[in-house]
């Protein structure tokens, strides 16, 4: 492959696969529906992406995460967000706008329904999900390419997320109840399919931003699933804040060809602020 193909393929991941996987792997359990929730509407995280190739670091896109009020079907609800885009300097190579989007309970984060867009090159996809709690299923919608939707049912297991719905639930788990080296099993909803994964727990680390900013941080492995450009196993190591606001800082995983760096840029509208920032 030559390295214009590559590229592509690394972008591609890179957002489509690798920072919204992370984001969620990062600090999840097999716990659910913690009382305290520790964001709230307003709150905005920003971060950059990187691909390395031999001793560069490239840094190709960027990805936000947000959340809103809103309703669903006429009742509160949360409007969980996340979308990522290549910069306009990558556009010419392979253009990314990616998004995902899910309204959630305010109370219990479960989710009622969520959506995902794929804009990747000539790619396009839509994956739609309703979920009905009374019969613990889901009823999903995909389209893939520009074909006709495929419509779907599957059990909603106790405890299983979708992608996003997962990312901010984990930010509310109490982490000093696990032991270093201890696996947490987790369930991802993952293109019409639930996958039963875990994390490792490694204990508590100093890590440092693009910039020099100091974090004290939680670090982890997530099982990563063959059939990606990682290899199945735990390749990936992921920092977040050690602190109530459960902020990834840096996710570093190696794959095929060189390795992909999601680093935290700055987070506004924090219902809890960064504590952890190590300050002289």
């Amino acid at each position: 492959m030559n390295f214009l193909g590559l590229h592509r393929q690394i972008l591609l991941k890179l957002f489509a696969g690798i920072v919204f996987w992370v984001f969620a792997l990062s600090a999840t359990s097999s716990q659910c529906y913690d009382d305290e929730v520790v964001f709230g509407p307003g709150e905005e995280v920003k971060y950059h992406a990187y691909y390395n190739w031999g001793f560069v670091w490239i840094n190709a896109g960027a990805v936000t995460f947000e959340v809103d009020e809103s309703e669903w079907k006429g009742e509160p609800a949360w409007q969980l967000r996340a979308y990522g885009n290549t910069y306009k300097a990558y556009d010419i190579f392979f253009r990314v706008r990616d998004s995902f989007d899910v309204w959630v309970d305010p109370n219990t984060l479960k989710p009622f329904e969520f959506h995902r867009r794929t804009n990747e090159g000539s790619y396009q996809a839509h994956h739609h999900y309703i979920f009905d709690h009374e019969r613990r299923v889901v009823n999903a919608s995909i389209s893939k390419r520009g074909n006709a939707y495929r419509d779907t049912v599957f059990k909603w297991p106790s405890c299983s997320f979708d992608l996003l719905s997962m990312v901010y639930q984990a930010r509310n788990i109490d982490f000093s109840k696990y032991e270093i080296d201890e696996k947490i099993p987790i369930n991802l909803i993952v293109d019409g399919e639930v996958h039963e994964l875990y994390i490792r727990y490694h204990g508590r680390e100093t890590v440092k931003d693009r910039s020099g900013r100091e974090f004290r941080c939680l670090k982890f492995s997530p099982l990563l699933v063959e059939g990606t450009i990682f290899e199945e196993g735990e390749k990936m190591s992921v920092w977040v804040t050690d602190d109530k606001s459960r902020i990834p800082i840096v996710v570093e995983a190696k794959i095929l060809v060189g390795s992909v760096k999601a680093v935290f840029v700055n987070a506004t509208g924090l219902k809890n602020p960064i504590t952890a920032e190590i300050k002289e």
